[in-house]
């Protein structure tokens, strides 16, 4: 092979390997794409948004190991977060924290008692037909474990959650919902007013 051309072909194979491990980089450590597949989290986030999820923002995890090993923040109430589902790690589901450990949860009529005290929900979604028939609208009260967390989708009638198959816990937790990038409803529908929202 002619020498210039074997220095041409070695710059774009070193610029490719660079930009791989920029990218496994940025993916491990950094932030990580997901797609809503499912209801749960209607009106806040619709089947077809694609976000992007901030791992840095509750600690860097080196690869096959669960815990932090630099801690950069913890997890809050009212935080959207990406996680391991716990009864089958391979899955990732989002939710909303809706207790932190020890905080006492329970559910009345569908209203979210934490701690004594009903919350202002905002986001909460309710549906004249719940999946269940509404059994989880009365819940506990239940306290959360040390180093656990209860979540909830905000499309409350339509959402297994914490209240289904128990808590998350912490070292199952990928990362924090931070943007919008991209939105699709199918067919031609770009829903272009939701990217670059951000997640609250």
């Amino acid at each position: 092979m002619n020498p210039r051309w074997q220095k041409v072909l070695k710059e774009y194979v070193e610029a490719l390997a660079v930009a791989l491990v920029l990218a496994l980089f940025i993916r491990t450590f950094v932030v990580q794409a997901f797609k809503i597949p499912s209801e749960s989290m209607v009106n806040t986030l619709l089947v077809g948004d694609h976000l992007l999820v901030s791992k840095f923002a509750y600690g860097i995890k080196l690869p096959f190991v669960d815990k932090p090993v630099i801690d950069t923040g913890n997890p809050d109430r009212g935080d959207v977060i990406v996680f391991e589902y716990p009864k089958n790690r391979e899955l990732d589901y989002i939710k909303r924290i809706i207790g932190l450990p020890g905080d006492v949860i329970e559910l009345k009529n569908n209203v979210v008692y934490r701690n004594g005290q009903a919350l202002d929900e905002p986001y909460k979604r309710l549906d004249a037909t719940p999946m269940g028939g509404g059994i989880k609208a009365n819940y506990g009260p239940i306290t959360v474990p040390a180093d656990q967390y209860f979540v909830m989708g905000d499309n409350r009638d339509h959402s297994e959650d914490s209240r289904y198959w128990g808590f998350v816990p912490r070292e199952y937790i990928r990362g924090k919902a931070w943007v919008i990038y991209w939105s699709w409803g199918g067919g031609a529908e770009i829903r272009w007013d939701r990217i670059g929202k951000t997640i609250h």
